[in-house]
């Protein structure tokens, strides 16, 4: 459905309207990790994870875990261990079809972040499993990332959204996890099941 207003489709319209970036931010591309992008992916507990199928249908997934849950293997190459979800997968089912992925590692509180675009492959039985043992549980499958290009991204976005802020945040903005399933995911389900489910104890769930 077309809601009005004029497309932006070449590139000398795109940067009539953003401009063009700076020499520095041109420059800050880099192939390889260097020591600052390994103090940052150790202290990072997020990491957002955007992928792509074949056909371009494109996919964003977060993964979570105590800090440092993403390993450097080498200065291009990074590790991330998959923990039990919800069994969709949809990422990995991209990049059987198309290895490029993009990652933004990021650390509480900070307004930057880290981004890494390459290509991964999926990998089963790692040598190294043992380092990304967390509660006993060694990953079954790891995301193995080789890094084409890594930069450091500003913090206008989480300035402006003053993500960090504790003032502003609003956690009954929307409704509760809970009720979201029951509205769109699990109808059969009484709600008061699903809070039980989501409640205190879902935490002791996420390792398995």
């Amino acid at each position: 459905m077309d809601h009005g207003g004029i497309p932006v489709t070449t590139v000398d319209e795109l940067e009539a309207i953003v401009g063009s970036p700076l020499p520095a931010v041109q420059r800050k591309v880099r192939t390889a990790l260097h020591d600052i992008d390994r103090q940052w992916i150790a202290a990072s507990p997020l990491c957002f994870i955007a992928t792509a199928d074949a056909a371009g249908n494109a996919d964003v997934s977060p993964k979570g875990d105590p800090a440092g849950f993403a390993i450097v293997l080498d200065e291009t190459t990074i590790a991330i261990p998959e923990r039990p979800g919800n069994r969709r997968a949809d990422g990995f089912h991209n990049l059987l079809e198309n290895p490029h992925v993009g990652l933004i590692f990021v650390i509480p509180g900070r307004g930057d972040t880290l981004r890494v675009n390459g290509r991964a492959r999926l990998l089963r039985d790692v040598p190294y499993a043992d380092r990304m043992r967390v509660r006993r549980h060694e990953p079954r499958l790891v995301l193995e990332v080789s890094v084409d290009e890594v930069f450091f991204h500003c913090s206008k976005a989480f300035l402006r959204s003053k993500t960090w802020e504790p003032e502003t945040w609003n956690a009954d903005a929307a409704p509760r996890r809970a009720l979201i399933a029951h509205a769109l995911e699990r109808p059969d389900e009484p709600v008061e099941a699903l809070e039980e489910y989501y409640g205190p104890s879902y935490a002791e769930k996420i390792y398995g």
